[in-house]
């Protein structure tokens, strides 16, 4: 049986090329950067630095994001059940006849409205809006109807 590990020949490392010593190393000007010799070059230079001249994400400031970012403000409006009493019988409620009555500003194209169940309702109504379940169970109690919006 033969030894293998005995008979290996010995490994050397690989030395490390010695860079940035001069035109007559070979491996001078450059060291292997693989640009110029000026400030890119170098390590810690800004993505958008363009040699002291304003960046190009400075000089679009609406592309940036200013003012894009806000939360949306959305009209919303709360009606309680007991609001409902001012309608006649038989009404249908929804954001065109709340509108018409000036409840809801005509302005705004797609309003929030919810109904929320605080007071009695004593009229049988149509409602076409959002409405809360407790509200929903006191138009349906008052012999109403709420339609899904």
């Amino acid at each position: 049986m033969t030894r293998i590990l005995t008979n290996l020949t010995s490994i050397v490392e690989k030395s490390k090329k010695i860079r940035g010593r001069g035109l007559g190393s070979g491996r001078g000007a450059k060291s292997g950067r693989g640009t110029t010799r000026h400030q890119k070059a170098r390590e810690n230079i800004p993505l958008g630095f363009e040699g002291g001249q304003g960046r190009l994400v400075k000089r679009f400031p609406l592309l940036r994001g200013k003012g894009r970012n806000r939360a949306r403000k959305y009209n919303v409006y709360v009606f309680y059940t007991k609001d409902l009493n001012q309608f006649s019988d038989g009404d249908m409620v929804d954001v065109e006849k709340l509108k018409s009555l000036n409840l809801v500003d005509k302005t705004v194209r797609l309003p929030k409205i919810k109904i929320i169940a605080n007071g009695k309702v004593e009229k049988k109504l149509t409602v076409r809006l959002i409405v809360s379940p407790a509200a929903k169970s006191a138009i349906e109690k008052a012999g109403g109807t709420v339609e899904s919006v």
